[in-house]
Formats: C-alpha cells, structure tokens, sequence
C-alpha cells in the first residue's frame, strides 16, 4: 500500500485514480498521520468469500513479518511501558 500527502494528491489526483483502478490501494495522510484510503470501487464490495481470502492473507502475511521479533520483554511490561 503506497502513502501519499493530501497536498501531492491533490496534484496528482488522476494519476492516484488510475493506479487505483490497477488494483493498488492508497492513503492519504496528513503530516504523516494515515486520514483516507483510496480503493477501487469493486475492492469495497467484495463478496464474503473475496473478503475471507484478504483477511487470511492479510493474517499470513502479518504471521511472517512477526517471525522472529521480539518485545524485549514481558507482554505486561510493554502494557505498562506504554501507559506512560
């Protein structure tokens, strides 16, 4: 998924629709902050079926990056350390 300024995509917004319409999803963010996805219209109305294979390789893909990482601790110490 590509990120782009809402400034660059108000310049490039016809460029940003085409490569939608190829299947490519894009955010919008806002001084880095992620605000809008732009999506192909047939991406939002995907069947049940269509959704369940995203969400499974959307999972398996998030099993691998995980693979091998670490907290550096405890689950509860990283709970506590971001209660700062």
């Amino acid at each position: 998924m590509k990120a782009v300024a809402v400034f660059e995509a108000k310049n490039r917004f016809s460029e940003l629709i085409a490569a939608v319409e190829q299947g490519e999803e894009i955010t919008i963010t806002r001084h880095g902050a992620p605000v809008a996805r732009l999506v192909a219209i047939q991406t939002l109305s995907a069947t049940p079926h269509e959704q369940s294979l995203r969400v499974a390789n959307s999972l398996q893909r998030l099993q691998t990056i995980a693979q091998g990482t670490a907290l550096g601790g405890t689950l509860r110490e990283a709970i506590e350390s971001g209660r700062d």
